[in-house]
């Protein structure tokens, strides 16, 4: 905390936007409506291209601590959303072989299930009790992406309250640790969602583009697919960089 001229303390100042990767699944893109999809082989290249640049991909959790600290400033947060089966297989081995870790964000309600809520298919299987556990014992940091992936900007106060509070008791008790971090579903936020949020005792949440909102429950991301090859993924980092305010909270 800075102190000012007559001995008051300030919060710091916004501190540059850290650099928060979003996957999803990594597998077969032969059908990839949404394209969520990067294949194995596409991963594994982009990840040497930020081994090659002096980039370390790390969960989101440590890059925040570290900003917080005023350092890190080398580090990639690398996310992947809905908990798709495929992580376990493709992307655990790619990141292991860099040193990388990375954040996965789950659905407790659907354990075992497919990504239902994608109406054009194709299905996708999620991963089971065991399959993030097995992620959380190599490091990978398990946060909630809500109970059942349901829009928080659309939801009744019931099912917000359980998308937000009851996914992260799950986890906490599915993985024995406590769940520090949030991925708001299909990205949508407003002020009553990352209110609740922050209320349920997340200590960090993430969208795409949190538009007006700011600060560590409204933190920006970066969507890395199959077409981002090295120049892609410079430039799309340094527009990042130049379209992102400031966050609120970072050094």
């Amino acid at each position: 905390m800075a102190v000012d001229s007559v001995g008051t303390e300030r919060p710091p100042a916004p501190g540059p936007v850290p650099w928060v990767a979003m996957y999803h699944s990594v597998g077969d893109r032969s059908t990839d409506p949404y394209r969520i999809t990067v294949t194995p082989e596409r991963l594994d290249r982009q990840l040497r291209w930020l081994h090659r640049r002096g980039l370390k991909g790390v969960p989101l959790a440590d890059l925040l601590a570290a900003r917080v600290r005023g350092e890190g400033r080398d580090l990639v947060a690398l996310t992947f959303d809905d908990g798709y089966a495929d992580f376990v297989e493709h992307a655990l081995p790619a990141l292991k072989r860099r040193g990388f870790g990375a954040t996965l964000f789950v659905l407790p309600g659907r354990l075992g299930g497919t990504n239902a809520w994608d109406p054009e298919g194709p299905r996708k299987p999620l991963l089971t009790v065991d399959g993030i556990r097995h992620a959380a014992a190599e490091g990978v940091e398990i946060g909630s992406h809500g109970l059942t992936h349901v829009d928080l900007t659309e939801a009744d106060d019931e099912t917000l309250e359980a998308e937000v509070y009851e996914s992260r008791y799950r986890l906490a008790e599915l993985t024995g640790a406590t769940v520090a971090g949030f991925c708001y579903p299909y990205g949508c936020v407003d002020q009553r969602a990352m209110d609740a949020v922050r209320d349920a005792g997340y200590a960090y949440a993430c969208a795409i583009d949190p538009g007006p909102l700011n600060g560590l429950h409204a933190l920006p991301r970066l969507h890395i697919g199959q077409n981002d090859n090295a120049v892609r993924l410079y430039l799309k980092h340094r527009l990042h960089r130049l379209r992102r305010r400031p966050v609120e909270g970072l050094r």
